[in-house]
């Protein structure tokens, strides 16, 4: 009997520099290191992804009528469907088919209407009705399915993201060498990720921010945070960045600042841990469950609070041994780990388990 062909979706990976991209591109790679021919795997890219292009996946193309209807001139036995909105959509296929959701955190979202919601829970419970089998990236992201999706309970299961061990390269250096102690952190620069509630924390100090990712109009709202805080001249928004550039920051930044409100995982904070550096989070969504008890957490965004949290941190980070403590739990996710995890569900879907 031949081997199962599988198409996995990476098609969300068009837009480097975000989460979507770093999540298919690791488990990408994961998947071949684990596979070891158990299946014929076949990656679905936008034309402008060429990460997959030397190795051993197969390659299927994003072109625009996949939107309304996908030959299936392959022979696929299973779709693997890495984000819930691919641009392929799963009721358009015949064969078995898993779902990952990354998050569904629009529920939390204040300022979208009723009626907007019901569109986006309706547009998803399609799409999830549509499949075999549904997985979330943490169980915050599971509870929040099941809290609209009851039914879909025997069919869901959590796999939690690797995070890869980001290497420095020897005498790297980014564009941008703070030439004061820095706080780090990264991510699309939107409201949900809340940086605006940072510029606090350089109160009383001489360090600088850094904030790297995607640039929006919130910016604007981030710098008038600084000014008010008179450190307009400490924060410095950088725009996207590499992988070295990242990976440098993290090496050498004073702690790694996160207060994100919207997170189905929060990939950059288990990335900072690896370098064992002190990571000051939110408690919204699923950051309490990913980093645990290795990081530290701001109860409210109330500046004074902020500061308080950030000193009473970086006292208790230099007295213990936290930074082993950060790395430690940072080893537990690990990208082929979370491919094993997939390439087994695939084989559970196939059998009917």
């Amino acid at each position: 009997m031949g081997r199962s062909n599988i198409l996995v979706t990476l098609d969300s990976m068009r837009y480097p520099n975000t989460g979507l991209y770093y999540f298919g591109k690791s488990l990408g790679e994961a998947l071949l290191r684990q596979n070891q021919q158990r299946f014929k795997l076949t990656y679905f890219l936008d034309k402008h992804t060429k990460v997959f292009d030397d190795t051993e996946a197969s390659t299927m193309y994003l072109r625009k009528y996949h939107k309304a209807i996908f030959f299936n001139y392959r022979n696929i036995d299973l779709f693997h469907f890495t984000d819930q909105f691919s641009r392929v959509k799963p009721k358009r296929v015949s064969r078995k088919k898993i779902l990952t959701i990354h998050d569904i955190n629009q529920v939390h979202e204040k300022d979208l209407s009723p009626e907007k919601l019901k569109i986006y829970l309706d547009k998803l419970g399609e799409r999830i009705d549509s499949c075999d089998k549904i997985v979330t990236i943490s169980q915050f992201a599971a509870d929040d399915v099941l809290r609209f999706y009851p039914h879909v309970k025997d069919k869901l299961s959590v796999i939690y993201n690797g995070a890869d061990k980001l290497l420095v390269k020897p005498g790297h250096l980014p564009a941008y060498q703070p030439p004061k102690p820095f706080l780090f952190t990264i991510g699309i620069v939107s409201a949900k990720k809340n940086a605006h509630v940072l510029p606090a924390l350089l109160q009383n100090n001489d360090m600088e921010l850094v904030i790297a990712g995607i640039e929006t109009p919130y910016k604007d709202v981030v710098m008038e945070q600084a000014k008010k805080f008179n450190c307009a001249d400490r924060v410095k928004i950088i725009g996207t960045i590499n992988d070295d550039d990242r990976s440098w920051y993290y090496q050498h930044c004073t702690a790694f600042v996160f207060p994100s409100i919207a997170e189905g995982f929060g990939l950059p904070v288990i990335e900072a841990m690896h370098f064992g550096k002190p990571v000051f989070v939110s408690t919204s969504t699923s950051l309490p469950e990913v980093a645990g008890d290795a990081a530290y957490y701001f109860k409210s965004f109330e500046p004074e609070d902020m500061q308080q949290t950030f000193d009473q941190g970086m006292e208790n980070f230099a007295s213990t041994n936290m930074a082993q403590k950060a790395m430690q739990h940072a080893a537990r996710y690990n990208w082929d780990d979370t491919a094993r995890q997939y390439l087994e569900l695939y084989d559970r879907c196939l059998n009917n388990k």
